[in-house]
């Protein structure tokens, strides 16, 4: 049933033909209003207007023809039905009509015809206009979901039935190394490779999550990896699950992919971080006894050394002792400078001027088969470090260089100027942008393979063969420039060289290096003044109390604080200095500090400790400010740093900090 009013554009010249027509469609109750045109010019132009449902026309008139009309009216729209109207047409002309696209024809001798095909007509046209809407909000609705798909950063892969790869969002694209032009399914696989987590083993297609889920599976948190044929590889997470139609068939699957190489990279990092602060907790936790007994060894032997004539037949083997334990307070440095606790004595340097400085001795260090060539940067930002710190690093790097070429080579030293940005250090945790200033080492030696690179900041990994390395090189640097507020990177490829990058931040303030203090006399210091000396550690003491005695001091010696506050406050005369260790039981150095020169105004301070950089800082000593030596120390610091507290005027315990 027609509900609304049909209009009708009727191409007739017959008025006999017109009443028939119009009384035909009255008698089938069909609502129209017609207007009929009898030529091609009225007609051109009515439909020129529009606004017609339904065109019926004639199929010869005087000056026209239906198969002419109809071409006009096809070439302006495919829908609207058409239906010829004739008493002349044939059969061939009827075929020719509908392959042009005519909706149908009705002979005039059979008009009864002509409702029926108007009902048909109007239907169908009305079915087109649903169907074409409905076409035309799905394209709208894929068009909408295309632009979803392709804005979100998760990639999004799918599949038909067969396993054919249908789509590939933008994500996806570029995690796969695709091209942005469209290319066939069949080509997308010759772009890229799919491997297990780690990179190496490669994925059969029963292992893919897409074919899993094809088959079934439904996917969560499959980790792999994606190796495009140029670009970097990318680990993914990959979750999916079978696409089924209304019946639950299986038509295909689809996998959701998410990018985590960067987060993997920081799980990396911090996992090194966790790793190299439990190795450096472990450091920490034994250089204080290990720097006590180092303080006693080395005191005895350099007792004895001064108590030896030169030619004397035992005097070697406690030159060896002496060196021997140098050595190990040397490696007790390094693990110190690694745990990034070491008590440091920053300050203003030019690393042009160091390197300059150091050029001489590291050609002796790394052999005459091996070139060193330096390139120093003009303008060189200043840096504040401490010296002693830095040229570790270069000579670390240097030796690890030349071993790195067994047969000779080059090794070049530079330094730079650089401003980093924030995208630069995105994976470096902590670093800030600014202007840096840059130490880089290169050789021509071997390489290194990547699963080497991962491990050479680790401590005690080394390549070289037992008894040739201790596998703190590395390491040590690593944690000499984070300790410095920098960071370090290194490129390597087996068979051409490594180079590496220590980036160091421009000290700020400054106008430029302090000069460098002159060397020390190599005469003992001595002296005649009363010194209080506690040391809970009795071989420490003994030894201390001992050698001060030698050079001619007056020793009080306490292993508490008790017994330190009695000696103090019995002692008949002068005390002019307090050496204590920093970490005593039942109460710490400068609470002791506090309450003897609350006794005696005059009492200069000399702290000592084993202890690592933190355990001073928690007990104040930094912060108080008075003089401080470190453990292990020889004779001949410790006389150095004895005169140097005693000769300074009284600052008390809250005076700024002077290390000797």
């Amino acid at each position: 049933m027609i509900e609304r009013t049909v209009q009708i554009l009727h191409l007739e010249d017959d008025s006999d033909d017109k009443e028939l027509v119009r009384a035909t469609l009255e008698a089938d109750r069909i609502p129209f209003d017609l207007e009929v045109v009898s030529g091609r010019k009225a007609f051109e132009a009515a439909f020129a207007r529009g606004g017609f449902d339904l065109i019926l026309s004639d199929f010869k008139l005087p000056d026209y023809d239906g198969l002419a009309a109809l071409r006009l009216v096809r070439a302006h729209s495919r829908d609207a039905p058409f239906i010829l109207v004739s008493g002349t047409i044939g059969e061939e002309a009827a075929i020719e009509s509908l392959r042009s696209g005519a909706t149908d024809y009705v002979l005039k001798h059979r008009i009864s015809a002509l409702a029926p095909s108007v009902r048909r007509a109007l239907a169908e046209a009305e079915e087109r206009k649903r169907r074409r809407k409905a076409e035309d909000e799905l394209f709208k609705e894929q068009r909408f979901l295309r632009a979803v798909l392709e804005s979100i950063e998760a990639g999004i892969a799918a599949c038909g039935e067969s396993g054919i790869l249908t789509l590939f969002n933008r994500a996806a694209r570029e995690m796969h190394g695709l091209p942005l032009e469209p290319l066939p399914p069949e080509r997308w696989a010759d772009h890229y490779s799919l491997y297990a987590a780690d990179g190496k083993t490669p994925m059969s297609q029963d292992q893919i999550p897409l074919y899993r889920a094809l088959r079934g599976d439904h996917v969560r948190n499959v980790e792999m990896t994606i190796v495009p044929k140029r670009g970097k590889p990318r680990s993914l997470l990959a979750s999916g699950q079978p696409v089924t139609d209304a019946a639950g068939r299986r038509i295909g699957a689809v996998v959701a992919l998410q990018d985590i190489t960067e987060r993997k990279s920081l799980e990396d990092q911090l996992r090194q971080s966790q790793k190299m602060e439990a190795i450096g907790r472990l450091a920490g936790g034994i250089a204080h006894d290990f720097n006590n007994l180092l303080a006693v060894i080395l005191g005895y032997a350099e007792m004895e050394l001064g108590e030896m004539t030169p030619d004397s037949p035992k005097r070697g083997r406690i030159e060896q002792i002496h060196r021997s334990a140098e050595r190990a307070a040397t490696l007790t440095r390094q693990l110190l400078t690694f745990s990034r606790k070491q008590i440091l004595d920053p300050r203003v340097l030019n690393l042009d001027e160091l390197v300059t400085e150091m050029k001489k001795m590291l050609q002796r260090l790394i052999g005459e088969d091996v070139t060193l060539v330096t390139r120093t940067a003009a303008n060189l930002r200043p840096i504040k470090a401490d010296a002693g710190q830095i040229e570790q690093i270069v000579m670390n790097l240097a030796v690890n260089a030349r071993d790195a070429m067994p047969k000779g080579g080059t090794i070049t030293i530079e330094t730079g100027n650089v401003d980093l940005d924030e995208e630069f250090l995105r994976s470096r945790e902590g670093a800030r942008p600014g202007p840096y200033v840059l130490l880089m080492v290169s050789d021509t030696g071997t390489g290194m393979t990547p699963e080497v690179q991962a491990k050479i900041f680790e401590p005690f990994f080394t390549t070289k063969e037992e008894g040739k390395g201790t596998g703190l090189g590395l390491s040590t640097v690593y944690g000499i420039a984070a300790q410095s507020g920098g960071f370090i990177s290194v490129a390597s490829t087996p068979g051409s060289g490594t180079r590496f990058e220590i980036y160091l931040p421009q000290a700020e303030g400054v106008t430029g290096p302090k000069a460098r203090g002159q060397a020390q006399q190599a005469v003992l210091p001595t002296g005649s003044e009363t010194i209080l000396v506690v040391e809970d550690e009795p071989m420490i003491r003994e030894m201390l109390c001992e050698s001060l005695r030698e050079i001619g001091y007056f020793v009080l010696e306490a292993g508490e604080v008790v017994e330190a506050t009695s000696r103090c406050r019995d002692h008949v005369g002068p005390i002019q200095l307090l050496i204590s260790d920093v970490v005593l039981p039942r109460m710490g150095g400068r609470e002791l500090a506090q309450e003897l020169t609350a006794q005696r105004p005059e009492l200069k301070v000399l702290f000592m400790s084993g202890y690592t950089d933190d355990a001073v800082v928690r007990q104040g000593v930094l912060s108080a400010g008075v003089k401080f030596i470190q453990k292990p120390f020889t004779l001949m610091g410790m006389a150095r740093a004895v005169r140097e507290a005693l000769d300074a005027p009284v600052a008390g315990v809250d005076a700024p900090m002077v290390r000797s």
